[in-house]
């Protein structure tokens, strides 16, 4: 008895040494600044108290009835609810050519996948050049449709729409590679069997690479939630979320108030709220996705 409790506790121990550093990692840069700014959240601390003064709620119920704060957050739902669904279908269409592609197979990966490897930054002044009024291509065209100036980025109305298209471009390539490896997970036989029995294309596209893709299609949601949500840099070059903050979204926002306004307090509530609403999603999605996917 004493050595099976031996035995369990030196394979145990050599279990958590080696979870050790990553749980360290994770404790001092994530949940330790996680904690950190739920209580900072309950505090005012801005240029007009330097020293961090109690107040409870009192960030949270500025923050629900703050105009800007309701835009914002209204802006990135309308941008989550814009990127996501289609670079997710694009990039599961871009996986099925580059699956089946037989002539240039590694050309047209990589092309897929190039734009992931521009860094963001360089992203946003290649886009701001591309809509830049009477010189950029997707300007003049836009100028060419509506037979008129089309600032695309200096409007309102047009502002929002300008960025989805942007991040759709950036992001299929990166979601195009899970589904690939996706895809490839899938036994061929079942398409030869599929073939044999009269099946075709669309309905063994719709009863077995759907359904077999659908642990992928999860984990992808989960990150394109999460990024729609943690967008700050392209923001910073290209907008500054003008006009009228129609292109500011949370992260941003809560990097202007922190660093423009330096209302730490406001900030940290915000923060808490987009953690709060990330974890929301992420547990619905999970939960509720996860009953009907097969893992085998």
């Amino acid at each position: 008895m004493n050595a099976i409790w031996s035995e369990r506790l030196k394979r145990n121990g050599l279990a958590w040494g080696l979870l050790l550093p990553s749980l360290l990692f994770l404790g001092l840069f994530t949940y330790y600044p996680i904690w950190k700014t739920a209580v900072l959240s309950l505090y005012q601390q801005d240029l007009a108290t330097p020293e961090p003064r109690f107040i409870g709620l009192g960030n949270y119920a500025s923050m629900l009835t703050d105009p800007v704060f309701q835009k914002v957050f209204g802006n990135n739902l309308w941008f989550a609810l814009g990127t996501v669904p289609t670079s997710m279908a694009l990039a599961f269409a871009m996986a099925l050519f580059a699956d089946k592609a037989l002539q240039g197979r590694s050309f047209v990966r990589t092309a897929y996948f190039y734009p992931n490897m521009i860094p963001m930054i360089a992203v946003a002044n290649i886009w701001l050049f591309l809509y830049t009024p009477k010189f950029g291509l997707l300007a003049r065209l836009a100028a060419w449709v509506s037979q008129s100036e089309a600032p695309l980025l200096g409007r309102p109305d047009t502002v929002m729409a300008a960025m989805i298209v942007m991040m759709i471009w950036k992001e299929a390539g990166y979601f195009m590679i899970f589904y690939l490896a996706g895809l490839q997970q899938i036994p061929k036989d079942l398409y030869e069997s599929a073939a044999v029995d009269g099946i075709g294309v669309w309905q063994s596209l719709r009863r077995i690479t759907i359904p077999l893709t659908m642990p992928t299609t999860l984990f992808v949601a989960v990150v394109s939630v999460t990024n729609a949500f943690k967008l700050v840099d392209h923001l910073w070059i290209m907008t500054r979320g003008g006009p009228d903050n129609a292109s500011s979204l949370l992260l941003y926002y809560i990097y202007d108030t922190a660093f423009g306004y330096y209302d730490q307090g406001m900030a940290a509530a915000m923060t808490v709220v987009m953690v709060a609403v990330l974890l929301l999603v992420s547990s619905v999605q999970f939960f509720g996705w996860d009953r009907s996917i097969h893992y085998e």
